[in-house]
């Protein structure tokens, strides 16, 4: 449930993208969460996501508001670049995970060192020596760098399973500990994202003889 505000226009109670007593606009909130009035939560329902999405953007256009005040035809455009913005981020899974973790305080930005988890090491030493032979001609790895994917692919999909249990398991307690495990696991999922990207990308400049 939004949060009760003060009208910009009639001074009267409201909550919500629009005053109860005179109709008008109000200011959009920034929180993507409260924009779309869900709870802030990692699970959300993508259709009834998908459905608020559709129904604000039919009444928060600024075509509706052409005609308005030059405040009230801000706060459309303000409220469509949220609505926009906020759609994207709340309907994939890990942008939302991201989003709410930036939200809660946490850094999510690229590490600088971006270290090898310590369980990847052996496999990203193997991986790097065969991207090598296969920049310099080796025909060779390709095959290995095949399994490679497949392996890599593999443990992003197990990740994914591990993060659909924390998100559930979150979304009950809102623990802030679970918060920290959640960005642990998301840091390994984006450098397992990477190294799938890499092989993926030298694999597709690979022309067999």
């Amino acid at each position: 449930m939004a949060a009760e505000e003060i009208c910009w226009k009639c001074g009267q109670l409201f909550s919500g993208h629009f005053c109860n007593a005179c109709g008008a606009i109000q200011p959009p909130a920034a929180n993507y969460f409260d924009f779309f009035e869900l709870p802030p939560h990692l699970n959300l329902d993508a259709a009834e996501l998908e459905k608020r999405f559709y129904a604000l953007s039919r009444r928060l256009h600024p075509d509706v508001f052409a005609r308005r005040s030059e405040r009230e035809q801000r706060y459309s455009l303000d409220a469509t670049a949220v609505l926009n913005d906020g759609y994207r981020a709340l309907r994939d899974p890990i942008n939302r995970a991201e989003y709410l973790l930036k939200e809660s305080g946490f850094d999510i930005g690229e590490q600088k060192s971006n270290p090898v988890p310590p369980e990847l090491l052996e496999e990203v030493f193997e991986l790097n020596m065969a991207l090598e032979d296969l920049r310099s001609g080796d025909s060779d790895a390709a095959p290995q760098l095949e399994d490679a994917r497949t392996k890599f692919v593999a443990m992003r999909e197990h990740i994914d399973r591990d993060l659909s249990a924390k998100f559930a398991a979150y979304d009950e307690s809102e623990s802030r500990e679970l918060l920290t495990e959640i960005r642990g696991v998301l840091n390994r999922r984006r450098y397992v994202r990477n190294l799938v990207n890499e092989v993926e990308k030298a694999l597709s400049g690979y022309v067999p003889n």
